[in-house]
């Protein structure tokens, strides 16, 4: 819905939404009509559009202010979602939002492009309108609902939610960067802000870096251990819960994009727009907001100098500058103006002529049919961001380039790079070099242009908005329904790590290629699996690996692996690879251990029906699946306390239905780790399906792919929901191998 419309008053159902989203602004802009009523209209931008859908499906509310000060509004719905206003004074807005959230922490975060402000009386004022916020919430929310809190004004609030509601399951996901320690820690309040975070379950972030910045930023000031994305939090009563903190690039609604690019209105009036730009050969074009962090100045300084050098001329080229105007009561954005504008006038006035501007700028901002003919018309885009979370313009231009081409320069501190990589790729700081690249991109050829814009679209539109939101709240949630198939945006990792030169295949074996079974010696793999197993040791470059918790001989009875498979066992205590077997050998007080253990387990299980003893070289397992359900969890606590107590020294692992207790330490993360080292690879694919998995998805890293089998929460960044569906993402891994491999040397034969 698009056009203003009035509300529909509700009463608010306290404790009544399975799903409410909190950010500072709602999703709905106010008007007020020619007879003095309110009227709303839906908020432009990706996050609405990704949760509008969402939200109307499970019930959902969204708190948030109104965009108008000192004033009250009533609950109400519109179009299908519960509005829940949160009240803003003009203070509010002064200390909280310009102030603490703009002019503190938003420089501190873009790297302190511009020295950040520390008040005390902002710091107060945030920390009252989150709870304000936060209150809000958990009046809404229902028993165990989920509650997603967004971006850096409400960093405090999952923390606060957390200690009026621990029933809650609360994300967040900050979209814009996270600082390193060193710059995050000159924060007065740094300690509190990342106490705050940790009140959610899961953090989100736009890049690797963001995620691993704050981890660090934990250890330093909270010491908790962390682990890869993992971070064992311990409250002040000593209970432990863990919190997730990854990234989740934020994408856009590529299909809608595109859609208004193919409109006919819109392409006419793309043609309209070069013509009233005097028809030049290219059209440059840059869209920000008018913001110090954005590489404005440096965009211009480059192109005055290329002028001036003669390596452009103003009656071919020209640069279309939109900066719509952005928090114009800050004083910095004032000066930043002032710079921008005087920068444009000083280029025009010296490379104008009388029918050719050197520069076109615009500080307003436009519709988005507007923005979609201006990227039509666009031969250039020109992305010089100095530190940006994401920076969705990029991503919008190749979605409305449906015709393949145009070219995309975009700077590598901004988000977006990490997954754009075949723009051109630059240093906005490096001028020379910037002016390099966008004579690379004016002089590019057509055929070149096509292959990089349609490399661009392909991984704009297998990751857009609704995927990016999807993906978090299966993450957050434990995607509790799973859905049967291989996801597209599955098929879309395996086909690009299919092309990495040296790729490890790791894989569990019990729940991934085998379903979960009664006797465990009777555990087989699913259907396929061996046939496409064998495909991929074939594959030149490929290493296979089997990574279970079962001891290394049981592994090898039910596995029956193909010949070069790599194998590792006890959760890595026993590993085989090209080298003979090294022989386990355990200290006398590891053997001493191992047989009190055994007598302890030989205790609880004796009495219970349905609870057996598995035996591992380093540690046992008590298995309680056949058992009854109050039955099972009784011993599994009784066990937990006892050997505790006993010998506190000993690894526990809680898996499905099942304790393990290891006299010597080691994880399916330390094996994969092992693994990666012994084959070299350059890529690892691992796929798992229980809670000792998540060791080994810890340790994967950016260019990993992570594969959940089944529900529950996951750090791997993909889910499938059976070992049939595994079956069929191994043997589409293998053709996409095969079609890479041939694409390689088809290349190599041309080239030669």
């Amino acid at each position: 819905m698009t056009e203003a419309s009035p509300a529909v008053r509700t009463t608010v159902r306290h404790g009544a939404f399975s799903l409410v989203v909190v950010s500072n602004r709602l999703p709905v802009d106010h008007e007020t009509a020619a007879d003095g009523s309110d009227n709303w209209r839906t908020s432009p931008g990706g996050l609405v559009t990704a949760l509008e859908p969402l939200m109307r499906s499970s019930d959902g509310a969204w708190v948030g202010w109104p965009g108008v000060a000192d004033r009250d509004f009533e609950p109400f719905e519109y179009d299908g979602i519960s509005i829940l206003p949160v009240r803003l004074s003009k203070q509010d807005l002064e200390r909280y939002y310009e102030g603490f959230s703009n002019d503190t922490l938003w420089p501190l975060y873009h790297d302190v492009i511009a020295p950040p402000s520390y008040h005390r009386e902002w710091w107060e004022s945030y920390v009252a309108v989150n709870r304000r916020f936060a209150e809000a919430a958990a009046s809404a929310a229902a028993t165990g609902a989920t509650v997603w809190v967004q971006d850096y004004q409400l960093q405090l609030v999952p923390r606060m939610l957390r200690d009026a509601r621990p029933d809650l399951v609360i994300g967040f996901f900050n979209h814009i960067p996270f600082p390193p320690y060193g710059i995050y820690s000159q924060l007065p309040w740094r300690k509190q802000i990342i106490d705050g975070l940790l009140g959610a379950d899961l953090i989100g972030f736009q890049r690797v870096a963001d995620a691993g910045n704050f981890t660090r930023a934990v250890r330093r000031l909270q010491g908790f251990p962390t682990r890869g994305s993992a971070i064992d939090v311990t409250d002040s009563n000593g209970n432990s819960r863990r919190v997730i903190a990854k990234h989740f690039p934020i994408s856009i609604d590529s299909a809608g994009f595109e859609e208004i690019a193919k409109r006919p209105e819109v392409q006419e009036r793309a043609r309209q727009i070069r013509e009233d730009l005097g028809n030049p050969k290219t059209v440059m074009l840059g869209v920000d907001r008018l913001d110090y962090t954005k590489g404005i100045g440096h965009r211009i300084k480059a192109y005055g100098e290329l002028l001036q050098e003669g390596r452009l001329d103003v009656e071919d080229v020209i640069l279309v500058q939109v900066a719509s105007p952005s928090r114009e009561r800050v004083a910095a954005y004032m000066t930043l103006r002032d710079e921008i504008e005087l920068a444009v006038g000083r280029l025009n006035g010296d490379y104008s002529t009388i029918s050719h501007m050197a520069i076109s700028y615009h500080h307003q901002g436009y519709p988005r049919e507007e923005m979609v003919a201006l990227y039509l018309a666009a031969d250039v885009m020109l992305v010089t961001a100095l530190r940006d979370g994401m920076n969705l313009v990029a991503k919008e231009y190749c979605a409305v380039r449906f015709d393949a081409d145009g070219v995309l320069v975009l700077s590598e501190f901004a988000g977006a790079s990490d997954e754009l990589r075949q723009a051109i790729r630059i240093n906005p700081h490096d001028i020379d070099g910037l002016k390099d690249a966008i004579m690379l991109a004016v002089e590019m050829p057509k055929r070149e242009r096509t292959r990089r814009m349609r490399a661009l679209r392909r991984k704009v539109f297998d990751n857009d908005v609704s995927a990016w939101s999807a993906t978090f709240l299966d993450t957050l949630t434990g995607g509790a329904a799973v859905q049967a198939g291989v996801p597209e945006n599955l098929v879309s990792g395996l086909r690009e790590l299919a092309a990495e030169e040296t790729l490890l295949v790791a894989l569990d074996f019990d729940g991934v290629l085998a379903p979960l079974v009664d006797k465990p010696e009777d555990a087989r793999a699913v259907d396929g699996v061996r046939e496409a197993v064998g495909r991929l040791v074939e594959s030149p470059g490929v290493r296979v690996a089997f990574v279970s918790g079962r001891a290394l001989e049981s592994l090898r009875h039910v596995a029956d692996p193909e010949a070069g498979v790599l194998l590792a066992g006890s959760h890595g205590i026993e590993v085989q690879l090209d080298t003979p077997e090294i022989q386990l050998d355990l200290l006398p007080a590891e053997l001493e251990q191992l047989e009190t253990l055994t007598r302890v387990l030989d205790r609880i299980s004796g009495p219970v029906e349905g609870i057996w003893i598995e035996r591992k070289p380093a540690g046992l397992a008590l298995h309680t699946r056949l058992a009854t359900v109050q039955e099972g969890q009784a011993a599994l606590r009784e066990a937990r306390d006892q050997v505790g107590e006993i010998l506190p020294e000993l690894t526990i692992r809680e898996g499905k239905n099942v304790l393990e207790f290891s006299v010597r330490s080691s994880t399916k993360g330390d094996a994969l780790t092992r693994l990666r080292e012994h084959t070299g690879a350059g890529a690892v694919f691992y796929s798992g399906d229980d809670v000792t998995d998540e060791d080994a998805f810890s340790v994967l890293v950016d260019g990993d792919l992570g594969l959940k089998v089944g529900p529950g929460a996951s750090l791997a960044g993909y889910r499938v929901r059976s070992p049939e569906e595994v079956s069929q993402v191994l043997g589409l891994l293998a053709d996409f191998r095969g079609a890479a491999l041939a694409r390689h040397d088809d290349e190599t034969i041309s080239g030669q």
